[in-house]
């Protein structure tokens, strides 16, 4: 079955509706330049209220090594998450420094996208339009993918089943899809849990 990662919890009470709706995956964004951005502390306290079972994962864009390696060894977060240009030396000093997944984030737009993502030395590789744009990209690109990924980009509780269905994906990804006025909204976060669920 396809999983759900809600990406961009800043709160608390974001933590509390994930708690109830059981992701497989949660996103903190740790990218400074990125309005949903939060800072360590915050994300350590919503890390620790987190139930165990659901893996958070760190967004970086470009951050500095020993900063993601910190995070990933002092459990603040489980799994790395890149959007920037980090190559696969960086990877490779992730994973043997920390033991540690990683996923690296690709911009579809073209094959030769679709190639790079296909040959990233990640554990995990994450297909979008862009970085926190909410748009989505034309799907028929990625048909025949030839490993598992995240599908990410303008997904919603009203097109993801379809995602779904067309696709099956590893997991699918959503963050702006499940707010309502930049904040989390539990009913479109239930309503897209169901769609996945949902989907035969």
């Amino acid at each position: 079955m396809t999983g759900i990662k809600f990406c961009g919890m800043r709160s608390l009470r974001d933590i509390g509706y994930v708690n109830l709706l059981l992701p497989e995956y949660v996103g903190f964004v740790l990218a400074p330049k990125f309005w949903r951005c939060i800072s360590h502390r915050t994300a350590a306290e919503l890390k620790k209220a987190l139930r165990p079972e659901i893996r958070a994962a760190g967004i970086f864009v470009d951050n500095p090594f020993e900063e993601v390696s910190e995070l990933l060894n002092s459990g603040i977060i489980d799994i790395a998450q890149l959007h920037g240009s980090e190559d696969e030396n960086y990877i490779a000093r992730l994973r043997e420094t920390t033991g540690k997944p990683v996923i690296k984030a690709f911009k579809i737009a073209a094959k030769s996208d679709i190639e790079r993502a296909e040959r990233s030395p990640a554990d995990l590789v994450l297909l979008d339009a862009g970085t926190g744009s909410g748009v989505g990209f034309d799907w028929s690109l990625i048909q025949g993918f030839r490993r598992d990924y995240f599908l990410a980009g303008g997904l919603t509780p009203e097109n993801v089943s379809e995602a779904v269905k067309m696709l099956r994906p590893y997991a699918v990804d959503v963050s702006s899809g499940i707010e309502s006025d930049k904040i989390k909204d539990f009913a479109k976060m239930k309503a897209f849990a169901d769609a996945v669920r949902n989907t035969i």
